[in-house]
């Protein structure tokens, strides 16, 4: 069983996932300095990602598979623990010189979901071509 997405419809996938992320990290986010260092991860991502990919000399459809699961779990990771991420942030941003004690069920909720996708987009690999 394999997915039979081209490689097109890979690039249009990417881009509905970039959209997303980019949605989800504007609303987490509570400072135009943290808003914009997530907004550079996409870009980072098709400036590094697909070149590094090319000269390896792997597929397109697994290299955007691998871009959209990272971003993807940058949104689980961030949306269900948003407003104790973007009060943390905002702290820190304040007072840069203190350090702001970790929010111990939101790094636990992090972690977990990290690994469960981390977990489901191994699972799913199988079915790239």
């Amino acid at each position: 069983m394999t997915a039979d997405i081209t490689t097109a419809q890979w690039f249009l996938v990417s881009a509905g996932v970039t959209v997303v992320y980019m949605a989800a990290m504007a609303w987490v986010m509570p400072t135009p300095k943290a808003r914009l260092r997530m907004v550079l991860v996409p870009l980072a991502g098709w400036v590094f990602l697909l070149p590094n990919a090319a000269v390896k000399g792997y597929s397109i459809a697994h290299t955007l598979y691998i871009y959209c699961g990272a971003l993807l779990t940058f949104v689980v990771m961030f949306v269900p623990v948003a407003n104790k991420v973007a009060a943390d942030i905002a702290e820190q941003e304040e007072k840069p010189w203190d350090k702001v004690p970790v929010n111990m069920p939101s790094l636990y909720w992090m972690f977990g979901s990290a690994t469960a996708c981390i977990g489901v987009g191994a699972y799913f690999w199988q079915f790239i071509d």
